[in-house]
Order: structure tokens, then C-alpha cells, then sequence
């Protein structure tokens, strides 16, 4: 996919603003997409290949992507070799239109303590 994007001699072959129609947030809701938000091909979202066939190419890059492996933001971005921003837009398109599924991450007030933890660490030695 590297260089699909780029030519060495004449820069970005099509701008990120060209891929997002102008657009800087992702859809009218507003979701925001955290880097390591986990993003998923949704299979039971009712989007068919039809549907999918009236895509742009970068929404269907991003869903290749998603296809093999479960991917996080960041990771789609770097792969797609597409700015963060781009990415976000887009994956919200393919939200909306119900073509993936994204697992939020943990916020950290709800992960355990890490006192717990470690007391949970000393007690599995003791035993």
C-alpha cells in the first residue's frame, strides 16, 4: 500500500482534504476516535457488498485493513499510510453507515488499582 498515496517527484497525489470532502470531524455526531480504539468489520451491521462498492477507495483501503485483523486507529493510520485526521473521518463514515464496529478503550478511572494489583501479585508468590 506504501506509495499508493505519494509519487517521489510530484508530492501527495490526492490531498487529505479531497478524501474527507472537505470535512474535518468525523459524521454529524461527533464521535471522537481515540488512537487505540479498537475498530472492527461489523458483519452483523446489515451493510452489504453493494453498499460497500459505493464507497470511496481509502473507506475500502481502511475495511481491507480491518478485514485481516481487529486494528486500533493508529494502527490503520500508519498502515493506510494516511493522516490520523483522514483516518478518524473516514472511520466515522464507515460508522455511520454501519460497515465497522468500534470498542472504546478502558478509561483509566475504571481500570483496577495498582495497589490491588500488587497485593494481588504478593499473594499468588505466597502461595
Amino acid at each position: 500500500m506504501r506509495g499508493h498515496w505519494y509519487d517521489a517527484e510530484a508530492g501527495p497525489l490526492v490531498r487529505p482534504y479531497a478524501m474527507t470532502g472537505g470535512r474535518t470531524k468525523p459524521g454529524p455526531h461527533g464521535v471522537r476516535f481515540d488512537l487505540i480504539a479498537l475498530v472492527a468489520v461489523d458483519t452483523q451491521g446489515g451493510a452489504d457488498e453493494a453498499a460497500e462498492s459505493l464507497l470511496g477507495p481509502e473507506h475500502r483501503a481502511l475495511l481491507g485493513l480491518c478485514r485481516s485483523e481487529t486494528q486500533s486507529v493508529a494502527e490503520l493510520a500508519a498502515d493506510a499510510d494516511l493522516p490520523v485526521g483522514v483516518v478518524r473521518v473516514l472511520l466515522g463514515d464507515l460508522l455511520e453507515g454501519g460497515h465497522v464496529r468500534v470498542s472504546r478503550p478502558v478509561p483509566p478511572a475504571q481500570l483496577p488499582d495498582e495497589r490491588i494489583l500488587r497485593e494481588v501479585i504478593e499473594g499468588l508468590r505466597a502461595l
